[in-house]
């Protein structure tokens, strides 16, 4: 087995017990001081839940993560060659300001969760604070660099588009039990398997994000015992977003550039519960950040499935379009084409049976 494979083993191990431990001290928190999730008419639950187990998503993570990865990049300057190679040379110059970047942003979104969830902000003041994560992560050097932005606020712009755009979309695919952390698992492997094997930070991230995910994942599977929140949901949206920037999806060997869709695939589903959902709403004239009972997994319980059969149906197509964004990479042109034709097909044949059930 290869030394990355344990290192990715050990990242994995760490922050999925933390995670778990970390989720059981939350939930008796959240219960002890009424931190509690509210029903009403826009949510599943019928009891009042424990609110913020992203606590110990985000806790996980940053413990492990100021515990070793930081520690790593201090001994870079006392010329410790493997982990700069290894670890930090597919960043480039300044690779220390962008991880600093990197974890500074995701604190920002974390703590904007948390006030969100303890006193509901306003969602224009949300978006604010969205914004200025993804100007920290733009301006610590991590951008999107392909092939049509070729100066610095074009590359800027596209880059924040996105990770608001990611962020909110995890957050909105929080709706049902289970249903946003599996979906972050299932993307973040997906990833792991279409970055390049030499990117071997964004892959201890991604393994660092599947075991906090998982850790919390244990006790939000239905029925849930704790739900996530903002804090949570947030965060796994700007983790993925900053992965998508991160990872190299695209090198010289690549048979095709189209392997740079790779990461829209691995997340779209998200993507496509955001965008549907909001063209309900704006063709239905209703205000485009107001929350329902539209979204993708709610449009599958009306179709006449349980909740939780709903989640098992999202989780298996986030896999179908997963495993597609994982053969991008290994494919010539023709082969791209017709992974993206096939994932366009996927989501039409939802779209044409929800239009017929309804």
């Amino acid at each position: 087995m290869s030394y990355d494979y344990l290192i990715y083993a050990y990242a994995f191990f760490c922050t999925f017990v933390l995670s778990w431990f970390g989720t059981r001290a939350v939930r008796w928190f959240a219960l002890r001081y009424k931190i509690l999730d509210q029903p009403g008419h826009r949510k599943m639950h019928a009891e009042p839940m424990p609110l913020l187990g992203g606590v110990a998503i985000v806790g996980a993570f940053y413990i492990f993560a100021l515990g070793h990865i930081g520690g790593l990049m201090l001994l870079t300057q006392f010329g410790d060659d493997w982990i700069e190679h290894q670890l930090l040379q597919f960043l480039g110059e300044d690779a220390q300001v962008k991880v600093a970047g990197l974890l500074a942003g995701g604190v920002l979104i974390f703590l904007l969760g948390v006030v969100d969830d303890l006193y509901a902000l306003k969602p224009w003041l949300k978006l604010v604070g969205q914004i200025v994560a993804a100007a920290v992560l733009v301006m610590s050097g991590i951008r999107l660099e392909l092939f049509v932005l070729g100066n610095f606020w074009m590359s800027a712009a596209v880059t924040m588009l996105w990770i608001v755009l990611l962020t909110n979309s995890l957050n909105f695919l929080d709706n049902m039990d289970g249903l946003c952390a599996g979906v972050c698992i299932i993307s973040c492997l997906s990833f792991f398997l279409c970055v390049q094997a030499d990117d071997t930070l964004v892959r201890v991230l991604l393994m660092m994000m599947v075991g906090g995910a998982g850790g919390f994942l244990y006790y939000n599977l239905a029925p849930a015992r704790i739900f996530m929140g903002d804090a949570g949901a947030m965060f796994c949206g700007y983790l993925l977003a900053t992965i998508a920037v991160l990872g190299t999806f695209h090198v010289e060997s690549t048979p095709s550039r189209i392997a740079v869709a790779a990461p829209v695939l691995a997340l779209s589903v998200p993507l496509f519960d955001t965008l549907s959902v909001v063209y309900i709403r704006f063709r239905s004239g209703q205000n485009i950040m107001l929350g329902d009972k539209r979204h993708f997994s709610h449009r599958l319980v009306d179709l006449g499935m349980s909740p939780r059969q709903a989640v098992e149906f999202i989780y298996l197509v986030a896999i179908v379009v997963g495993l597609g964004a994982a053969m991008l990479p290994l494919l010539d042109l023709g082969g791209t084409l017709i992974i993206l034709a096939q994932t366009v097909g996927v989501y039409s044949l939802i779209v044409i049976l929800m239009n017929a059930a309804r």
